[in-house]
């Protein structure tokens, strides 16, 4: 079943810590509203291959972010569905999935390992009163008896799963849900987002639309896949979308996609999908190199910012892209991804 009590915490950064037991942790300390809090960020997997991945996107622009901006101090319990600020590392087109890179605990000098990567960015909130850190992942506490066992405030109070949360194996399993992923935002007084997102080499990235497990007969987990008969990542790809077209609404909208492929691709029961879980189903067949441009009804390419996501006919992700406000404040102007 999904994790419990999912959220996000919004917070001033207080301290950090880089943690070396058997289950290293990145410590943050947080203060919302006089309120304490721990975020607790792994740097290390309990299952083989123990390095997690890592990506820190720099300058992140997003449509979740203008939820994020509406939200007060404090965790902020968050419904698993689309359309909302809940984050899911396959659906909401947060990253390309091949900038994860697998980064070391612990390594011997500066900037080389998840805990300096971490803290490069904490360190440019740490008391920084108009910083504002956001967590995504479990809550914990309050617990009035128990201080906190790194930070030692009173009570114990937190956030941990800051991490992908589907696509688990073994005993994680229980844990897999959608729109439900951990990860690390933070928002600086010059308008500036950092974001840092993190999965285990045993995760899957191609999980089911209900129960967030791994899909049946999948490509094997990895940061970077190859394009291949079982790895549909990237093999056509959403190079353009005009989502605000010239005339008044209801406004014929569209997608432009690429083959990437030497081969040609059948196109039969592939669907676009937008940020709702609307979806558009498409045909034909589209040879090697060329490009096609299609009508997105009934999807909703809106002008607030939006997603869209490219499915093969097995409803494996092939491509993702998502696009803000601005993006799509100008009339008639293809986005270009």
């Amino acid at each position: 079943m999904p994790i419990k009590r999912y959220g996000v915490l919004r917070a001033a950064v207080i301290d950090r810590r880089i943690e070396t037991s058997d289950t290293p942790h990145y410590q943050i300390h947080l203060r919302a509203a006089g309120v304490d809090y721990r975020a607790a960020v792994n740097v290390r997997s309990q299952q083989r291959p123990p390095e997690l991945l890592y990506v820190g996107v720099d300058n992140f622009a997003h449509p979740i972010l203008a939820q994020l901006r509406g939200l007060p101090d404090g965790f902020t319990e968050l419904g698993g569905q689309a359309g909302g600020p809940a984050l899911d590392y396959i659906r909401s087109n947060l990253f390309q999935r091949e900038t994860m890179r697998p980064v070391p605990t612990a390594a011997p000098g500066p900037e080389n390992d998840l805990g300096d990567f971490l803290d490069h960015y904490v360190r440019r909130a740490l008391g920084n009163a108009e910083a504002r850190a956001f967590v995504f992942g479990q809550a914990w506490g309050p617990e009035p008896t128990t201080p906190d066992k790194v930070f030692h405030f009173s009570p114990g109070n937190g956030v941990h799963d800051v991490h992908m949360n589907q696509g688990n194996s073994g005993r994680f399993a229980g844990d897999d849900g959608v729109f439900q992923d951990g990860g690390l935002l933070l928002h600086f007084p010059d308008d500036t987002w950092v974001a840092i997102f993190l999965a285990f080499q045993s995760q899957s990235f191609h999980t089911d639309d209900t129960t967030g497990h791994p899909l049946p007969e999948i490509p094997s987990p990895g940061p970077a896949p190859t394009p291949g008969p079982g790895e549909p990542d990237h093999l056509v790809r959403i190079v353009g979308a005009l989502a605000n077209p010239v005339g008044p609404a209801p406004e014929p909208e569209s997608v432009t996609l690429l083959n990437t492929s030497p081969s040609e691709i059948d196109l039969t029961d592939w669907a676009l999908v937008d940020r709702a879980g609307n979806r558009h189903p498409l045909s034909g067949r589209l040879p090697a190199g060329d490009t096609l441009r299609v009508g997105t009804a009934p999807l909703q390419l809106g002008n607030r910012g939006g997603t869209i996501t490219l499915l093969d006919a097995r409803g494996l992700k092939v491509d993702g892209v998502a696009y803000t406000a601005d993006q799509s404040t100008r009339e008639g102007w293809t986005i270009t991804f």
